[in-house]
């Protein structure tokens, strides 16, 4: 039998990366913890090969840093590039609501985001909501139809989703957990509304980073 923890071969990078890519954004590992190889492959059950590609493409995620001196470790961002960060995350989404609405009647997407948060909360998965959480975003962004948008704002969320996470984990702790959710719909009532200045307004109220300062 072997031993918990273990990953099967059939695809030793992808495998590696879900699950420190869990790990990172459930809180088990912190920003600028050192992840060092020799653990994880023996964690894993794993050569260094995979773990490498795996944490390679954890890098192109914007959830590890690989440095010639400090080796690799938990993405860390300084407050000021938090602050920048959602700062233009805030800029790109109200430039996408006001582009899209009035006009846009398809939110497919974004419905089938909240949907899956409000189904991972109700299953107590933090990881699947974070993962819901960031889809939602991206498709509230999709909804401007606007390609070099999304171009820019794609590599803007993924910088920031190890702290969308912390905020969504710490909110569940100070309220309930479907709060997130709630705060979410919400938005997506305004943007259903049509109304753009509706629809600002919830941006600006939906609480992006109440709990991480």
């Amino acid at each position: 039998m072997e031993p918990e923890g273990v990953l099967r071969p059939h695809s030793l990078v992808e495998l590696s990366m879900l699950q420190i890519r869990h790990e990172i954004l459930s809180g088990t590992l912190a920003p600028g913890e050192r992840l060092i190889e020799e653990q994880l492959t023996q964690r894993f059950g794993t050569s260094r090969a995979p773990l490498r590609e795996a944490l390679r493409l954890l890098g192109q995620q914007g959830l590890v840093e690989h440095s010639p001196r400090r080796g690799v470790r938990v993405a860390e961002l300084s407050r000021d590039d938090v602050d920048e960060l959602f700062g233009l995350r805030d800029v790109l989404e109200r430039y996408a609501v006001e582009r899209a609405l009035p006009g846009v009647t398809d939110l497919r997407d974004l419905a089938k985001a909240l949907d899956d948060m409000a189904a991972a909360v109700e299953q107590d998965d933090p990881y699947s909501e974070n993962e819901a959480h960031r889809r939602y975003h991206v498709a509230l962004v999709a909804l401007a139809g606007h390609r070099q948008l999304l171009l820019v704002y794609e590599p803007v969320i993924l910088k920031l989703q190890l702290y969308m996470a912390a905020n969504l984990r710490r909110e569940a702790e100070a309220r309930a957990p479907s709060e997130g959710v709630e705060r979410h719909r919400r938005l997506f009532e305004a943007i259903a509304s049509g109304d753009p200045a509706r629809a600002v307004e919830g941006l600006a109220r939906h609480g992006a980073r109440t709990y991480i300062g």
